[in-house]
C-alpha cells in the first residue's frame, strides 16, 4: 500500500473536478448569504443546488 501524504483526507467521494462559473454581483451576494445562513462553503451550496434541481427533474 502506498504511503499517504501527511494531511491527506480520506473520502469515499473525492472532489476531482473543478467548475468555474461567471455570475453578477447580485448572484454572488445571494450565494454568500446562503453560505452564511447555512454555515457551508460556496462549493457545498452549489452542490446542494445541483442536487435539488436534479431531483426536481426526476419527479
Amino acid at each position: 500500500m502506498a504511503a499517504l501524504k501527511k494531511g491527506t483526507k480520506l473520502t469515499d467521494n473525492p472532489k476531482n473536478y473543478m467548475l468555474r462559473v461567471r455570475m453578477d454581483q447580485e448572484t454572488l451576494n445571494q450565494l454568500d448569504e446562503c453560505c452564511k445562513a447555512e454555515r457551508l462553503s460556496r462549493s457545498e451550496i452549489v452542490r446542494r443546488g445541483i442536487k435539488e434541481q436534479h431531483s426536481r427533474l426526476k419527479k
